[in-house]
């Protein structure tokens, strides 16, 4: 997968069965399901321009790979689409996406006085990080990562520090990868510099997990998935049989159960009436983080905003995993689109922008 080695076959029987690789554990879910139903007016074959060329829908769909597609409108389903060998019942991974929901999990564990601040340091949560290059960083800025903590995220090459946590994945040691991470070194003084990192979200789980004495996965499941009205359950990649989730990757769920979850953060975190996450909190989590230099980084709480930088409080924003997966939610326009796709190399994989896609299919549905 990370040499970008994958045939088309491959790709597409890996990424739907990716929870075979490793020991995972089981997103419950219980409750009735959140009713999905057809919009009004559903979503034609539109047509766009992306990069100087013209292209359709179903151009899209196919050149670029994409094995499910699914837009909701105003939280209703204006087009559903499956493709490459997969249905409704499918479960596919989600790679980088599940940053997003880890992140959106520390949320929950602040509106539960689980996590006293996000300014609180990660050492508090995590003391095994005491004497590290971690000492004395702080949640938020594992959550926009600017920890200033030494990276390289190049997945192709065997030698990256996001290959060796692939390495000690595979080597099945609970509690490994934080075990690796205490072996890294800074690189500059926290808070100052944007390094885009994995290993920083595998902490940030263990930051939740330390905060409320249980699972990513029981978590997860106690205040989202088994409330919310998922259909099925989902699965998360362990580092170890009964050990501890990867929170930056290994997440699986069918295509309409991401679609509610992003539901759920369009809603801002409600369910039911009750505030899961603190009011506020998907605003912030979108909104571009600006380093003490006056930079502004287009990343924010592990989430994507789109056309950054913006102060808006209705920007639209993304979580994006390799090999073409996307969460795409624009509170203006009531829409999210989740998005499955099979390339066979974890990026430069896709023949037309998704985003201009995105903000064609938004304009149709205006």
């Amino acid at each position: 997968m990370y040499d970008g080695q994958l045939t088309p076959s491959l790709a597409m029987s890996t990424f739907r069965n990716i929870d075979r690789l490793f020991p995972t554990r089981t997103v419950i879910h219980k409750s009735s399901p959140y009713p999905l139903l057809p919009a009004p007016t559903a979503l034609r074959n539109i047509a766009f321009k992306s990069e100087g060329s013209e292209y359709t829908l179903e151009d899209y769909i196919s050149l670029n790979r994409v094995s499910g597609l699914l837009v909701l409108k105003n939280g209703r389903i204006a087009f559903e689409r499956y493709a490459l060998g997969n249905g409704p019942r499918t479960r596919w991974m989600s790679m980088s996406i599940a940053k997003s929901i880890t992140s959106t999990l520390v949320g929950a564990a602040l509106k539960d006085g689980k996590i006293g601040s996000i300014d609180d340091l990660v050492t508090k949560y995590v003391p095994r990080l005491v004497g590290s290059a971690y000492d004395g960083v702080t949640v938020r800025q594992l959550l926009t990562m600017t920890s200033g903590v030494r990276w390289n995220e190049t997945y192709t090459d065997p030698a990256s520090d996001r290959r060796r946590l692939l390495d000690v994945q595979l080597a099945q040691q609970p509690g490994g990868a934080v075990e690796f991470m205490r072996t890294l070194q800074r690189g500059a003084a926290p808070g100052t510099v944007h390094n885009y990192s994995t290993g920083e979200t595998g902490i940030l789980g263990a930051v939740v997990s330390g905060a409320v004495g249980k699972s990513l996965s029981q978590y997860l499941s106690d205040k989202i998935w088994s409330v919310y009205g998922m259909e099925t359950d989902a699965t998360w990649w362990l580092d170890s049989p009964d050990g501890h989730e990867i929170a930056g990757s290994g997440f699986s769920a069918t295509l309409r159960d991401y679609g509610r979850f992003g539901l759920f953060v369009l809603q801002g975190g409600v369910i039911g009436g009750q505030n899961i996450l603190p009011d506020g909190w998907t605003i912030e989590a979108a909104r571009p983080t600006t380093l003490p230099s006056g930079y502004r980084v287009g990343y924010g709480y592990m989430w994507w905003p789109v056309n950054p930088p913006s102060d808006s409080t209705d920007v639209a924003f993304s979580a994006i995993g390799i090999f073409g997966q996307a969460l795409y939610i624009d509170p203006r326009e009531q829409l999210v689109i989740v998005q499955w796709s099979a390339h066979t190399k974890p990026a430069g994989g896709q023949i037309v922008n998704s985003e201009d896609a995105f903000r064609a299919v938004a304009a149709a549905l205006h």
